[in-house]
């Protein structure tokens, strides 16, 4: 782990981000000392911080810490985090803080390959997410709904869970973003409200202008996901894993989700 580019694991009992969530984060895949779609995190973060008001570190500082990082650890999943800072007691920020930003880097997670080919089993949380436009499509370090989320199941057998704001829209899974093919058109929630607008959203929608499929951004409801001709979910570790199981609902055949899969396997190495 890397503090502010140090080695260490140390930070004050002060940091905003330990006392109110107050900053950002990235997770990144790391394959053969290479951080995939750095670039595309980078702009995400910049994104992010600038959206709560907070310094965002210069690119060129992150690459190199991140090059060192991955010298000696090229395999796993990265994590950068990003806080306002400390400060001193109270919710309001103090008016010149200096950012602190670390680096955390973990074994990546041995999933059935299974999964990415024919499927996985998803389930409905009965939590439903809060509305917060001030805070939609951030990946802020607030994520006590998607803990709260993820702690309702240990089956082993299911891999994600589908979360639906207070209102009855899909919006994501607990840790990835949603897509559904419905009548030839490729839909994925509007994240205006709530949710994290994920680097590999943004790459499947990326695809479709590319390949010229229709694509909807739009408020999704229940039934339009268990009444998708297709179904799956995207993240920056586990890439594209289509979903043969919701409910009571079954899915065979996944060819869209394959030709994005297919069409990222063919992608040179980033």
């Amino acid at each position: 782990m890397l503090v502010n580019g140090k080695p260490g694991n140390l930070i004050s009992l002060r940091d905003r981000g330990l006392l109110y969530g107050d900053g950002v984060f990235r997770t990144l895949r790391a394959t053969q000392g290479k951080a995939q779609h750095w670039l595309l995190h980078y702009q995400k973060l910049r994104h992010d911080c600038t959206a709560l008001d907070i310094a965002c570190p210069d690119i060129g500082l992150l690459s190199a810490e991140l090059n060192d990082l991955l010298a000696r650890h090229p395999n796993g999943v990265v994590k950068l985090i990003v806080t306002r800072g400390e400060g001193t007691r109270g919710y309001a920020p103090p008016s010149c803080a200096e950012t602190t930003h670390l680096w955390d880097i973990s074994p990546l997670p041995d999933y059935p390959a299974d999964w990415a080919i024919h499927g996985i089993k998803a389930r409905l949380c009965q939590l439903r997410l809060s509305q917060q436009p001030r805070l939609a499509g951030i990946k802020h370090l607030n994520r006590l709904e998607n803990v709260l989320a993820a702690a309702e199941w240990n089956d082993a057998e299911i891999a994600e869970g589908l979360l639906l704001d207070v209102d009855g829209n899909a919006i994501e899974g607990t840790r990835s973003n949603l897509f559904l093919m419905s009548q030839g058109e490729l839909i994925t929630p509007n994240l205006s409200r709530s949710g994290v607008a994920g680097v590999q959203r943004d790459r499947v929608i990326a695809w479709s202008t590319q390949h010229n499929m229709p694509l909807q951004i739009r408020d999704v409801g229940l039934d339009d996901v268990l009444h998708a001709d297709e179904l799956f979910v995207v993240n920056s570790i586990i890439g594209l894993w289509p979903v043969r199981e919701l409910e009571q609902r079954r899915w065979i055949g996944f060819p869209v989700a394959m030709q994005i899969r297919q069409a990222w396997a063919e992608e040179p190495a980033s």
